[in-house]
């Protein structure tokens, strides 16, 4: 059976609240994941619908971290998964006949 690899990005948000941990199909996801869950924990407004950038993002959570860090963590990483990719359409194959076979 044939292998396709499949990224998936996990995103892990701790502090003495407890931790969140969410799983997204693109970075793009988890950056703005990350954003929204930290500006959640410190009550500030949700950023406009603009794009969040990683370096943003990393900047916002270092801060975060930053004010206690025994405490605060978060990761963003990324997981290659391999997925197995059953065969649904092949080739058609056609039977022939063995020599001296049906007679």
């Amino acid at each position: 059976m044939p292998y396709e690899v499949v990224s998936a990005y996990t995103l892990l948000v701790g502090d003495d609240s407890g931790p969140m941990l969410s799983v997204h199909t693109t970075a793009s996801d988890a950056w703005h994941a990350l954003d929204r869950e930290v500006r959640e924990r410190c009550r500030m407004r949700p950023r406009p619908r603009r794009r969040v950038t990683a370096d943003a993002a990393t900047r916002l959570a270092d801060a975060w971290r930053d004010a206690d860090p025994d405490f605060r963590y978060w990761n963003v990483t990324v997981h290659r998964l391999p997925v197995p990719v059953p065969v649904i359409a092949g080739p058609p194959m056609v039977a022939r006949p063995m020599a001296g076979a049906f007679r």
